[in-house]
């Protein structure tokens, strides 16, 4: 996690960013009265709105859970892809 003042994100907003983006990374925006903010890509905001959404309904919830734990176990399945074409 990177963090900046709002000073400095104003002054370097492009490389702000391109650090960001280019980083997968998340960019907090300090700033001294008033709330701070944060930057992300618009990859990791569709990313995080996607997980959110999957989690979101419990029996998913619980399905992935389920998959999560298993694969920890190494209890999952192998399967070879298949070319269709």
């Amino acid at each position: 996690m990177n963090i900046t003042s709002y000073s400095d994100a104003r002054e370097n907003f492009k490389s702000v960013i391109d650090k960001t983006i280019n980083d997968a990374d998340v960019t907090i925006i300090h700033r001294r009265k008033g709330g701070n903010a944060v930057l992300m890509s618009e990859a990791q905001y569709n990313s995080m709105v996607e997980t959110l959404y999957l989690l979101s309904n419990p029996a998913n919830a619980r399905a992935l859970e389920r998959a999560i734990a298993q694969d920890k176990a190494n209890q999952g399945v192998k399967r070879e892809l298949l070319d269709i074409e």
